[in-house]
């Protein structure tokens, strides 16, 4: 049995040593930062977050304002219990649609991030993946994710040939 396996592992082992493993790298996160989609996609989300905070600054100050007339109510002991209790729950209220919008605006922008952001990372991986089989890699190696990388002599870094194929200089 012993002779057996041997015997195998001698065969295998020259079958073995003649596959070429060729191996690159990339660093996608240094190109995906450089592509001109997301320049754009980043200018959109700008706009809409700063809508948002003008519409959420609108909001605080006409809080601030009503604020200000309850306190001064308040103080006033001409004015009946009942009207106070009435404006101290608008405020609440008022409160309330402040925080509700602000949860509101953080989820849509957070969307807005991915279904803007999405498809130009899937071009950027359709493009290593392109690069991958037209130059016969059996693996690519991304610097940019946290992860045991080789980088020796048998490595290529392939980032050069993604920007061309995204057409980036």
């Amino acid at each position: 049995m012993f002779k057996k396996i041997i015997l195998a592992a001698l065969v295998a082992a020259p079958l073995c040593l003649s596959a070429q493993v060729k191996l690159g790298y990339v660093n996608s996160q240094e190109i995906f930062n450089v592509m001109p989609e997301k320049s754009t996609a980043e200018s959109t989300l700008k706009t809409v977050s700063d809508k948002y905070e003008t519409e959420f600054k609108n909001l605080q100050n006409a809080f601030q304002e009503k604020l200000k007339k309850y306190e001064a109510e308040a103080q006033d002991t001409a004015t009946p219990d009942a009207i106070k209790e009435r404006h101290q729950q608008e405020l609440q209220e008022e409160y309330t649609k402040i925080q509700n919008f602000q949860q509101t605006a953080s989820q849509d922008l957070q969307k807005q991030q991915e279904t803007l952001l999405a498809p130009i990372s899937q071009k950027l991986q359709n493009a290593i993946q392109a690069v991958g089989a037209e130059g016969g890699y059996t693996f690519i190696y991304d610097l940019s994710v946290p992860a045991i990388v080789y980088t020796g002599t048998g490595a290529e870094d392939i980032s050069a040939k993604v920007k061309a194929k995204l057409g980036i200089k």
